[in-house]
């Protein structure tokens, strides 16, 4: 298993259109072949920068999502809300404290 951290910074005008979009498609997302779990989280001081954390059971399967036609047109709708480049980062969790 891996986590994928996805940094994106939206116009302040888009994060309603954004939110209401994630929450719209998140249970799709979710339900995604390997995707073992799913976050939207957004930065305290700066309202536009959001994050999602996504647990998958292997690369071949985020593979596999981001080539489907639901995730092209979805990260379509979302780049449209960007106000600079997206960053994402594949890690190991090493250590978690529940």
């Amino acid at each position: 298993m891996f986590v994928r951290i996805v940094k994106m910074s939206l116009h302040l005008n888009f994060i309603e259109d954004f939110e209401k979009m994630f929450d719209e498609k998140k249970t799709t997302i979710r339900g995604f072949k390997g995707c073992e779990f799913l976050e939207l989280y957004q930065d305290k001081n700066n309202p536009g920068l959001f994050f999602t954390y996504s647990y998958w059971k292997n690369e071949s399967d985020l593979i596999r999502y981001k080539n489907s036609d639901f995730f092209k047109a979805t990260w379509k709708q979302t780049k449209s809300y960007f106000n600079d480049k997206p960053e994402a980062w594949s890690v190991h969790k090493k250590v978690s404290l529940p």
